[in-house]
Protein backbone atom coordinates (compact mmCIF):
# COMPACT_ATOMS: atom_id res chain seq x y z
CA UNK A 1 0.00 0.00 0.00
CA UNK A 2 1.34 3.94 -0.81
CA UNK A 3 2.46 5.41 1.90
CA UNK A 4 0.24 8.51 0.55
CA UNK A 5 -2.37 5.86 1.03
CA UNK A 6 -1.45 5.25 5.07
CA UNK A 7 -1.23 8.76 6.16
CA UNK A 8 -5.14 9.40 4.29
CA UNK A 9 -6.49 6.62 6.18
CA UNK A 10 -4.84 7.86 9.53
CA UNK A 11 -6.08 11.30 9.07
CA UNK A 12 -9.19 10.46 7.75
CA UNK A 13 -10.22 7.33 9.42
CA UNK A 14 -14.04 7.75 9.17
CA UNK A 15 -14.69 7.81 5.37
CA UNK A 16 -17.90 6.16 4.08
CA UNK A 17 -17.48 3.22 1.50
CA UNK A 18 -17.80 3.01 -2.18
CA UNK A 19 -20.25 0.08 -4.18
CA UNK A 20 -20.92 -0.47 -7.03
CA UNK A 21 -18.54 1.90 -9.11
CA UNK A 22 -15.73 0.00 -9.95
CA UNK A 23 -15.24 -3.68 -11.50
CA UNK A 24 -12.44 -6.05 -12.63
CA UNK A 25 -13.23 -7.89 -15.85
CA UNK A 26 -12.13 -11.13 -17.45
CA UNK A 27 -9.19 -9.18 -19.09
CA UNK A 28 -7.97 -7.81 -16.16
CA UNK A 29 -8.78 -4.57 -16.67
CA UNK A 30 -10.39 -1.80 -14.23
CA UNK A 31 -13.77 -0.59 -15.18
CA UNK A 32 -15.49 2.78 -13.84
CA UNK A 33 -19.40 3.01 -14.18
CA UNK A 34 -20.35 5.82 -16.51
CA UNK A 35 -23.51 5.39 -16.69
CA UNK A 36 -26.08 3.28 -14.37
CA UNK A 37 -25.66 0.42 -17.02
CA UNK A 38 -22.41 1.04 -17.89
CA UNK A 39 -18.42 0.22 -17.26
CA UNK A 40 -15.87 1.50 -19.33
CA UNK A 41 -11.89 0.32 -18.77
CA UNK A 42 -9.93 2.85 -16.79
CA UNK A 43 -7.29 4.11 -19.57
CA UNK A 44 -5.10 6.21 -17.41
CA UNK A 45 -1.85 4.35 -17.00
CA UNK A 46 -1.13 5.86 -13.85
CA UNK A 47 -4.13 5.54 -11.86
CA UNK A 48 -4.38 1.73 -13.23
CA UNK A 49 -1.04 1.33 -11.72
CA UNK A 50 -2.19 3.24 -8.49
CA UNK A 51 -5.36 0.56 -8.08
CA UNK A 52 -3.05 -2.38 -8.63
CA UNK A 53 -1.08 -1.13 -5.93
CA UNK A 54 -3.76 -0.66 -3.45
CA UNK A 55 -5.93 -3.85 -4.39
CA UNK A 56 -6.87 -5.80 -1.48
CA UNK A 57 -8.74 -7.93 0.34
CA UNK A 58 -11.39 -7.27 3.90
CA UNK A 59 -12.13 -9.84 6.32
CA UNK A 60 -15.22 -11.29 5.10
CA UNK A 61 -13.02 -11.41 1.35
CA UNK A 62 -14.73 -8.43 -0.35
CA UNK A 63 -12.11 -7.07 -2.50
CA UNK A 64 -11.55 -3.31 -2.24
CA UNK A 65 -8.81 -0.01 -3.76
CA UNK A 66 -8.19 1.71 -1.10
CA UNK A 67 -8.24 5.23 -2.26
CA UNK A 68 -6.67 7.60 0.38
CA UNK A 69 -8.97 7.36 3.13
CA UNK A 70 -11.78 5.03 1.13
CA UNK A 71 -12.44 2.09 0.36
CA UNK A 72 -13.68 1.84 -3.16
CA UNK A 73 -15.33 -1.89 -3.43
CA UNK A 74 -14.65 -4.24 -6.55
CA UNK A 75 -17.01 -6.05 -8.43
CA UNK A 76 -15.71 -9.18 -10.07
CA UNK A 77 -16.81 -10.35 -13.66
CA UNK A 78 -15.17 -14.05 -12.72
CA UNK A 79 -11.97 -14.22 -10.51
CA UNK A 80 -10.17 -11.04 -8.43
CA UNK A 81 -7.10 -11.73 -10.23
CA UNK A 82 -6.32 -12.13 -14.24
CA UNK A 83 -3.26 -13.98 -14.92
CA UNK A 84 -0.47 -13.51 -17.99
CA UNK A 85 2.48 -14.38 -19.18
CA UNK A 86 5.62 -12.48 -18.66
CA UNK A 87 7.51 -11.22 -21.54
CA UNK A 88 10.03 -13.99 -21.25
CA UNK A 89 6.89 -16.36 -21.41
CA UNK A 90 8.58 -18.09 -18.57
CA UNK A 91 6.09 -16.67 -15.48
CA UNK A 92 2.85 -16.08 -14.48
CA UNK A 93 2.18 -12.65 -13.40
CA UNK A 94 -1.20 -10.91 -12.24
CA UNK A 95 -2.85 -7.85 -13.60
CA UNK A 96 -1.14 -5.55 -11.42
CA UNK A 97 2.25 -6.95 -12.47
CA UNK A 98 2.97 -8.88 -9.86
CA UNK A 99 4.71 -12.15 -9.78
CA UNK A 100 1.96 -15.25 -9.46
CA UNK A 101 4.81 -17.77 -8.35
CA UNK A 102 4.31 -20.86 -9.04
CA UNK A 103 0.80 -22.44 -9.85
CA UNK A 104 -0.13 -25.45 -8.06
CA UNK A 105 -3.93 -26.18 -10.06
CA UNK A 106 -5.05 -25.50 -13.40
CA UNK A 107 -8.95 -25.46 -13.28
CA UNK A 108 -10.79 -26.00 -16.52
CA UNK A 109 -14.65 -24.66 -15.71
CA UNK A 110 -17.56 -25.79 -17.89
CA UNK A 111 -17.02 -23.11 -20.23
CA UNK A 112 -13.21 -23.89 -20.90
CA UNK A 113 -12.55 -20.77 -18.94
CA UNK A 114 -9.16 -21.52 -17.62
CA UNK A 115 -7.78 -20.60 -14.29
CA UNK A 116 -4.42 -21.20 -11.86
CA UNK A 117 -4.26 -21.52 -8.53
CA UNK A 118 -0.90 -19.82 -6.68
CA UNK A 119 0.06 -18.20 -3.57
CA UNK A 120 -1.45 -15.52 -4.84
CA UNK A 121 -4.97 -17.44 -5.34
CA UNK A 122 -7.50 -18.05 -7.93
CA UNK A 123 -6.91 -16.21 -11.74
CA UNK A 124 -8.64 -16.43 -14.64
CA UNK A 125 -5.93 -17.08 -17.38
CA UNK A 126 -5.95 -13.87 -19.89
CA UNK A 127 -7.63 -15.29 -22.95
CA UNK A 128 -4.53 -14.20 -25.72
CA UNK A 129 -2.56 -16.76 -23.15
CA UNK A 130 -4.60 -19.92 -23.04
CA UNK A 131 -2.90 -21.08 -26.50
CA UNK A 132 0.43 -20.76 -25.46
CA UNK A 133 -0.61 -22.51 -21.81
CA UNK A 134 -2.68 -25.25 -23.85
CA UNK A 135 0.18 -25.32 -26.39
CA UNK A 136 2.72 -26.05 -23.26
CA UNK A 137 1.29 -28.97 -21.08
CA UNK A 138 3.13 -31.67 -21.15
CA UNK A 139 2.49 -35.18 -19.48
CA UNK A 140 4.16 -36.14 -16.10
CA UNK A 141 6.99 -37.54 -18.47
CA UNK A 142 7.68 -34.38 -19.92
CA UNK A 143 5.90 -35.91 -23.51
CA UNK A 144 3.63 -33.13 -25.51
CA UNK A 145 -0.07 -33.15 -24.72
CA UNK A 146 -2.20 -32.39 -27.35
CA UNK A 147 -4.33 -29.55 -26.14
CA UNK A 148 -7.90 -31.01 -27.43
CA UNK A 149 -6.83 -34.45 -25.98
CA UNK A 150 -6.21 -32.67 -23.01
CA UNK A 151 -9.28 -31.28 -22.50
CA UNK A 152 -11.46 -34.36 -23.49
CA UNK A 153 -9.48 -36.81 -21.00
CA UNK A 154 -9.66 -33.99 -18.37
CA UNK A 155 -13.48 -34.07 -19.03
CA UNK A 156 -13.60 -37.84 -18.61
CA UNK A 157 -11.40 -38.51 -15.79
CA UNK A 158 -11.58 -35.18 -14.02
CA UNK A 159 -8.33 -35.05 -12.92
CA UNK A 160 -4.62 -35.28 -14.63
CA UNK A 161 -1.20 -34.50 -13.41
CA UNK A 162 0.60 -32.19 -16.15
CA UNK A 163 3.70 -30.15 -16.38
CA UNK A 164 3.30 -26.15 -17.10
CA UNK A 165 6.36 -24.16 -17.94
CA UNK A 166 8.42 -27.40 -16.01
CA UNK A 167 6.16 -26.98 -13.29
CA UNK A 168 3.71 -30.13 -12.38
CA UNK A 169 0.09 -29.19 -11.84
CA UNK A 170 -3.24 -30.88 -10.80
CA UNK A 171 -5.24 -29.90 -13.60
CA UNK A 172 -8.78 -30.08 -12.53
CA UNK A 173 -11.81 -30.45 -14.39
CA UNK A 174 -14.60 -28.30 -12.71
CA UNK A 175 -17.65 -25.36 -12.91
CA UNK A 176 -17.83 -22.09 -12.37
CA UNK A 177 -20.47 -22.17 -9.38
CA UNK A 178 -17.85 -24.85 -7.27
CA UNK A 179 -15.10 -21.96 -8.11
CA UNK A 180 -17.15 -18.89 -6.29
CA UNK A 181 -17.59 -21.08 -3.76
CA UNK A 182 -14.61 -23.18 -3.07
CA UNK A 183 -12.45 -19.65 -3.04
CA UNK A 184 -15.08 -17.74 -1.47
CA UNK A 185 -15.59 -15.30 -3.89
CA UNK A 186 -18.04 -12.03 -3.77
CA UNK A 187 -18.54 -10.78 -7.45
CA UNK A 188 -21.04 -8.33 -5.91
CA UNK A 189 -19.76 -6.71 -2.82
CA UNK A 190 -22.36 -4.86 -0.95
CA UNK A 191 -21.78 -3.63 3.09
CA UNK A 192 -21.61 -6.43 5.62
CA UNK A 193 -25.49 -5.36 7.01
CA UNK A 194 -27.03 -6.29 3.52
CA UNK A 195 -26.67 -9.89 2.09
CA UNK A 196 -23.31 -10.93 -0.06
CA UNK A 197 -23.81 -11.87 -3.15
CA UNK A 198 -22.06 -14.30 -5.57
CA UNK A 199 -23.83 -13.55 -8.97
CA UNK A 200 -22.80 -15.14 -11.83
CA UNK A 201 -22.32 -12.80 -14.73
Amino acid sequence: MDEIVKRAMEKWPNVPDVYGWLRLDRRGRWRLKVRPDAFEPIGNAGLVEFIGRNYLMDEARRWFFQNGPQRVFVGLDYTPRVYRLDDEGKGWLSQSGEPAGTPSELLVDENDDVLLVSGLGPGLVLDRDLPVLLDGLASEAGDTIDAEDFLVRLRKQGRLKVRLLDAAVDAVATNRMAIVQRFGLVTDPAPLDEPLLTNIK
